[in-house]
């Protein structure tokens, strides 16, 4: 019996181009969540993702373009893994509060305090902003399908930003004392009946 040895296959272009992109985009988020905007440079990116200045020049020729494209990485990733959750058809509003959660949240933060005072910044982040906003109507839809209206949903997702930004100044167990609190006088506003 002759045993039969398989090479390898060669990964394209494509695929190195993706891996390398992949590698990059999380290096950029995660430098983003531990140094901030401030921190992370092209050459700090470059260090954590391995890659050579000129791949990622190459790839993201501003580091605007590379933050945007990092967070926009991080949403597309969110999205999926929210939705391909097994749901009930009970989703409450905790999911919305979860969603302002985690490294996307954050690395998402830094850029928008930056892009209060970088114009550059703001002008490459307004279109992400405007997929981000679409992003959580499709998904908030999806989710609770017509238990809110459009108008309900998207207040909602602001009082869930505006509940994950005052979150930076409390501990997690006072964070989830206060959520507890809370989420029970905004299910009550949004009741029906």
């Amino acid at each position: 019996m002759t045993e039969q040895t398989t090479t390898p296959r060669r990964r394209t272009q494509a695929e190195r181009t993706a891996a390398t992109q992949a590698r990059v985009l999380d290096a950029a988020i995660e430098a983003l969540v531990e140094v901030g905007y401030a921190g992370t440079t092209t050459q700090e990116v470059n260090r954590r993702a391995g890659v050579s200045r000129g791949a990622l020049l190459h790839h993201f020729p501003t580091r605007e373009s590379l933050v945007v494209a990092a967070v926009d990485h991080l949403v597309e990733r969110r999205l999926a893994e929210v939705l391909s959750r097994p749901r009930t058809g009970e989703e409450g509003l905790e999911v919305l509060v979860e969603a302002f959660s985690g490294p996307l949240f954050d690395a998402a933060l830094e850029l928008w305090v930056a892009a209060r005072t970088d114009v550059n910044l703001r002008t490459a982040m307004i279109p992400l902003e405007k997929k981000v906003s679409d992003a959580l109507a499709v998904g908030g839809a999806e989710l609770f399908g017509d238990r809110y209206t459009p108008e309900e949903l998207e207040l909602s997702i602001e009082l869930a930003r505006g509940l994950a930004v005052s979150r930076i100044l409390r501990s997690p167990e006072a964070d989830r004392e206060y959520i507890d609190r809370l989420l029970p006088i905004w299910k009550d506003l949004l009741n029906h009946d």
